[in-house]
């Protein structure tokens, strides 16, 4: 299951800036465009941004296989191990961080709550693979995230908001689960299923996914323009809110990823177990938080704008872990 990174995912943090600096030339050159955009909605749902972000979640849920979750009982150790740090270590980091940083920014808070209670399930195979780590329990870990989203995703943002004082719509916050992740998992189950009875698993993981994965990347940059340009004048008018969700984001990246070390160490995994535990257990599923983030604040929202800075700093951040967790092994950090 070896995956290389290509140019365009090696590359999207520049990908990124590219989308703010048009976001802010539409925001400044097509004014109406907010009203054009909030025109077209279902509820609180935009339609254009739910299409996007439907091709952006249906191709990472294609990698949840129901199979691979019974898996667990024959490895539990890394993978208790992961859930540990994806729904306890990672979610109450982050809120503590958020607490101390942005005090006084309720929606920047929200913001790196949602980044923190989301664990990966879609970027996390490609940096497995590029840092050789074992790629079956980095498919099953992925799949139990996947499921347990559906359950654990909303209880533990709306503890870690209401432990703060932050009120957020919970109903809005079970909808955008329930449209985000549910639709599109209950979609990718189904379609799975049919084209590899159908085309064969060949086509399948060879032509079918690689093509998804080009239309998701695609389908972010466009979502990612669009919250740009319409909060181009929030970010013109205020960038160091940009720069305060960073420093808390940046330091929790470091506390997460040194306890996850820790504790592969401690536990006595060898490499390529801990490498996985350690990629998985420290990154984010900024899709779904993004997503949440609109439905709950809005496109125009500082939240919205706030969770895109997840995106903008782990893929350099994850593409560095790989390199430092090769670099441990080389000095025998891990076993084996």
């Amino acid at each position: 299951m070896e995956k290389g990174l290509g140019k365009f995912e090696k590359y999207l943090w520049l990908w990124v800036i590219l989308c703010l600096l048009i976001g802010i030339f539409l925001a400044q050159y097509f004014p109406n465009l907010s009203s054009v955009m909030n025109k077209w909605k279902i509820g609180n749902v935009s339609i254009p941004i739910g299409a996007c972000l439907f091709l952006m979640m249906y191709p990472a849920l294609l990698n949840f296989k129901i199979s691979e979750v019974k898996k667990l009982l024959k490895a539990p150790k890394p993978i208790v191990l992961t859930l540990l740090s994806n729904w306890l270590i990672a979610p109450l980091v982050t809120a503590v961080l958020a607490y101390y940083f942005l005090e006084g920014h309720d929606q920047l808070i929200v913001a790196l709550i949602l980044l923190g209670s989301s664990p990966c399930t879609a970027m996390v195979i490609v940096w497995g693979s590029l840092a050789k780590g074992n790629q079956e329990q980095n498919v099953i870990t992925t799949s139990i995230n996947t499921f347990t989203i559906m359950f654990l995703y909303a209880p533990v943002v709306i503890l870690l908001t209401g432990v703060q004082g932050i009120d957020i719509d919970k109903f809005e916050l079970f909808i955008s689960v329930l449209i985000f992740i549910g639709i599109p998992m209950l979609t990718s189950l189904v379609s799975r299923k049919l084209l590899i009875k159908r085309k064969g698993r060949v086509w399948f993981e060879n032509v079918y996914r690689p093509l998804l994965g080009k239309i998701a990347i695609i389908a972010l940059l466009f979502t990612l323009i669009l919250l740009f340009a319409l909060n181009g004048e929030v970010l013109i008018q205020n960038p160091q809110d940009m720069l305060l969700v960073s420093v808390p984001l940046l330091i929790g990246f470091v506390i997460i990823v040194a306890l996850n070390i820790l504790l592969t160490k401690l536990f006595k995994l060898n490499y390529k177990e801990a490498i996985i535990t350690v990629i998985i257990g420290s990154s984010s599923h900024f899709e779904i938080a993004i997503a949440t983030a609109i439905a709950l604040f809005g496109l125009g929202s500082q939240a919205a704008l706030g969770t895109t800075m997840g995106l903008f700093w782990e893929v350099p951040i994850m593409l560095g872990l790989v390199h430092f967790g090769k670099y441990l092994k080389r000095i025998s950090f891990w076993n084996g």
